[in-house]
């Protein structure tokens, strides 16, 4: 891949991931709840989806999804009910002392925070219609298509990573202290339910 195109690939994939989304808002929610440093197991989770996507992509199985309403329609209303799923779970659940925060949320196993964000970010079709007309835009036929892939999904991976780890998830740590307090922690998971709510609902009828 040409440095030019690279720059082109790696600005574009920047901006992909400093727009909000189901993944910003589910490190925020990690960040808080399991502290900045451990919420990058749910980091590393969103990125294995996003690079089961390329994957899905590349071997054209993304051209099947998209021209079928019927497969589209199901794994997109399964990554809504999902992310509705944990919205109403973060919204209802009870506020905890802070010695009983530290004892649990910050003691959640990393696996499961590595598969929430995996289904996240794998539960959402949208991303495999994307790439498809993002991916076309770095590769070029004429020359060895795996090295372009490699190149292409390190890149945004990478690039992902650290917006998500030193952007968003340190962003929640402003709110931390509203944490300490029952208060605190029933406004914060309350909004935070809304907004996974919110997003689940727009993943359902935004065509």
């Amino acid at each position: 891949m040409q440095f030019s195109l690279w720059l082109a690939l790696a600005g574009a994939g920047a901006l992909i991931s400093f727009t909000p989304g189901a993944g910003a808002i589910n490190t925020m929610s990690n960040s808080l709840n399991a502290g900045f440093r451990r919420s990058i197991w749910g980091i590393l989770g969103q990125q294995a989806a996003l690079v089961v996507h390329v994957l899905i992509v590349a071997l054209g199985v993304g051209v099947l999804v998209a021209s079928s309403p019927l497969a589209f329609n199901v794994i997109r209303y399964a990554g809504a009910a999902y992310l509705v799923y944990l919205g109403i779970r973060q919204f209802l659940s009870k506020p905890t002392v802070a010695q009983e925060q530290a004892a649990t949320l910050r003691n959640e196993p990393a696996w499961s925070i590595f598969r929430r964000g995996f289904w996240v970010n794998l539960l959402n079709p949208k991303a495999i219609v994307f790439f498809l007309a993002f991916t076309p835009q770095f590769i070029r036929p004429d020359q060895p298509l795996f090295t372009q892939y490699a190149v292409l999904t390190a890149t945004i991976v990478v690039i992902d990573i650290l917006v998500m780890w030193f952007f968003f998830a340190a962003a929640a740590r402003s709110f931390q202290r509203f944490t300490n307090t029952e208060r605190g922690q029933m406004v914060l998971s309350r909004v935070f339910g809304v907004l996974f709510v919110g997003v689940g609902i727009l993943l359902a009828l935004i065509h």
